[in-house]
């Protein structure tokens, strides 16, 4: 089918509904016919990490089912993409014909900021934002698929935002799945210290590109520092995006 092909995660069908809106308002604005299928479910990022290999097998192999046709796809979560793309054919490596499957569809799937960056060209969406921008690493993102420079680019394609720098920005914000539900406490902790890295930077809003990192910092933020914003970088994007700009 041609277009881009939604992969939306769970945590934004289920909690960040706005986040799937922003994400396909930037898709448009860059020239792009977003499509969502909607009888896709979990990627099984969860089953996988948790263990629970005969569930994220049965998962895995619908998700190849229902995507594979499609020519590109397009997620704003950097978590699910490195399930798609690097767990798949490690739990399916004892079924050949499913894992070869799985092999020639993560060729095709793309976090939203390096799809944007590297497979469109477009660092310049005709976003405006006076204020100043801190970027929070997403451990998936920098550290599972290598993904850096392409948000950075991204946010100083905004007119007006000044990308200010953040102590400890390539540290994990204390998320990490289960992590946070195992070891509350030492996730706490590690949050608060990213949290007030974010304070200490004198930015406006925190940026950054995985919706589990944003569940948790916004949530922290949202009850101790409410005159702060953070925010996933499609909803940043979107939210500033100027009327009349083509690009």
């Amino acid at each position: 089918m041609e277009g881009v092909s939604l992969f939306i995660p769970c945590s934004v069908d289920l909690l960040l509904v706005e986040l799937g809106q922003a994400t396909v308002t930037i898709l448009k604005r860059a020239g792009q016919n977003p499509y969502y299928r909607p009888e896709q479910t979990c990627c099984g990022h969860p089953a996988i990490t948790s263990g629970h290999i005969d569930l994220a097998v049965g998962l895995a192999k619908r998700f190849v089912e229902i995507f594979e046709k499609d020519e590109c796809i397009v997620c704003p979560a950097g978590s699910c993409v490195y399930t798609v793309k690097h767990l798949y054919p490690r739990v399916l490596k004892d079924e050949p014909a499913w894992q070869k499957r799985a092999v020639g569809l993560a060729s095709r799937v793309y976090e939203l900021s390096e799809y944007l960056v590297d497979v469109l060209g477009v660092e310049d969406l005709g976003a405006e934002f006076q204020g100043k921008v801190a970027y929070h690493e997403s451990c998936s993102l920098l550290r599972h698929l290598g993904i850096d420079q392409q948000p950075k680019r991204l946010i100083g394609g905004v007119k007006g935002a000044e990308l200010v720098p953040l102590t400890e920005a390539d540290t994990c914000c204390g998320f990490g799945g289960e992590f946070s539900i195992r070891y509350p406490e030492l996730s706490g902790a590690i949050l608060g210290d990213k949290v007030m890295n974010f304070i200490n930077s004198g930015a406006d809003v925190l940026v950054l590109s995985d919706p589990g990192c944003l569940l948790n910092i916004a949530g922290y933020v949202g009850r101790n520092h409410p005159e702060k914003k953070v925010m996933h970088m499609a909803q940043f994007l979107a939210a500033n995006l100027r009327e009349g700009v083509t690009v």
